[in-house]
């Protein structure tokens, strides 16, 4: 089993199951990418294993622990860590601030990992004093994974981190969830970016109508025909 496994995943919205028993995990150290066409219960089964929907079948095991039933702060107290695709930064607070939110659950002194956080994001220690509406894009998802940071997680959730930037800023980002994965944090990541998130991938998982289609290496699934053919373009 893995260092955070959902297996079996059943549960929507409305009565409606958008999941139909799929299993996900992520190991620590490990890059995990879910992909899958749109409608396909990526971010619904994010939100489940984050406690934000509630199962109506499956579990959900962190370090062997059942958290099934834990709601999300407890989860976050625990090691887990989630940055939404939208409304995922404070605009009105600085940088730096947004930071110190990330940090609410700790009770120690974290400016050691806030400067961990602008060694990562070198823009962001730039631009510390600047509220996080007036930056760009990919600098308001440099800022949202940050604060993610703060928490010090076991396990790092990211819901489509390169949505609406440009090519150049989702190679950025993507070299530097391969920094956080090689300090030991395990990633998963819902990406519409397909062929580019396997690309970095040590697990993949193509999900169709709220199931596993193909589960493999990123490598291994690059290299499948069929999931080339339906899900990369050819």
């Amino acid at each position: 089993m893995s260092f955070l496994q959902g297996g079996g995943l059943y549960g929507g919205y409305g009565g409606a199951d958008i999941l139909h028993g799929c299993s996900i995990g992520v190991d620590k150290g490990e890059v995990a990418v879910v992909v899958g066409p749109n409608g396909a219960g990526k971010s619904t089964a994010m939100r489940a294993l984050f406690g934000l929907l509630d199962l109506r079948e499956g579990s959900v095991v962190l370090d062997e622990k059942d958290i099934s039933r834990l709601p999300p702060q407890e989860r976050v107290t625990l090691g887990m860590s989630f940055v939404p695709q939208n409304a995922n930064v404070f605009t009105s607070m600085t940088v730096e601030e947004n930071l110190e939110m990330g940090a609410f659950v700790r009770q120690d002194d974290f400016r050691p990992t806030m400067d961990q956080v602008f060694s990562l994001f070198p823009v962001l220690g730039q631009k510390r004093s600047q509220p996080a509406g007036e930056l760009s894009g990919g600098q308001r998802q440099q800022v949202a994974v940050g604060r993610a940071l703060m928490t010090q997680p076991s396990v790092l959730m990211l819901d489509e981190p390169t949505a609406g930037v440009s090519p150049i800023v989702m190679d950025e980002l993507f070299d530097r969830v391969i920094e956080i994965a090689k300090t030991g944090i395990a990633i998963l990541m819902v990406e519409q970016n397909a062929r580019q998130a396997l690309e970095i991938a040590d697990r993949g998982f193509v999900l169709v109508q709220g199931q596993n289609r193909y589960t493999d290496t990123g490598q291994a699934l690059l290299a499948d025909p069929e999931v080339r053919r339906s899900f990369l373009g050819g």
